[in-house]
């Protein structure tokens, strides 16, 4: 299964300590260099567990729509979008709204970080879902009060 993952997903897991949910979930993880850049700029979650085995870092070869969706979007959400489509990912990870619209409307499969742990949750890798939610929110993540009740109403938590 080949998956891509944009930064602000990699970033959430690694917050949580539940970066390892992605290998559990997908088994390897590729990245665009952007994103891996993008994490390295400084030192904060994701800095250090983003260097695993199972997170792989491959370069865009193409850069034709590049400059069009720079215009929209940030590098790392440009070179996911455009790698995904390069290598035919089954599945893109991306949280931002305009580029997970984009994304969607260049037909790739499109999950949310919330949707990973949705699944997790699902499989057993993680007995709870609220939690680790509310823990993404202390540290930093920002979700409206409809998304978090949605959530958590098809975890079965409400």
């Amino acid at each position: 299964m080949k998956v891509v993952a944009n930064t602000t997903p990699l970033i959430s897991l690694a917050s949580i300590g539940k970066l390892e949910l992605l290998k559990d979930i997908f088994g390897e993880v590729i990245v665009a260099e952007a994103v891996y850049k993008e994490i390295k700029a400084k030192k904060g979650y994701g800095y250090s567990e983003i260097d695993t085995d199972y997170i792989k870092v491959q370069s865009i070869k193409g850069v034709a729509y590049r400059d069009f969706l720079l215009s929209q979007l940030d590098l790392g959400e440009t070179e996911t979008i455009i790698l995904a489509k390069e290598i035919g990912a089954d599945f893109v990870i991306i949280d931002e709204n305009i580029a997970y619209k984009i994304a969607k409307s260049s037909e790739l499969n499109v999950v949310r970080t919330l949707s990973i742990l949705l699944r997790a949750k699902e499989k057993g890798l993680i007995p709870a879902l609220k939690p680790l939610l509310d823990e993404m929110i202390l540290k930093g993540r920002w979700y409206s009060q409809r998304v978090y009740e949605t959530i958590l109403e098809q975890s079965g938590e409400i």
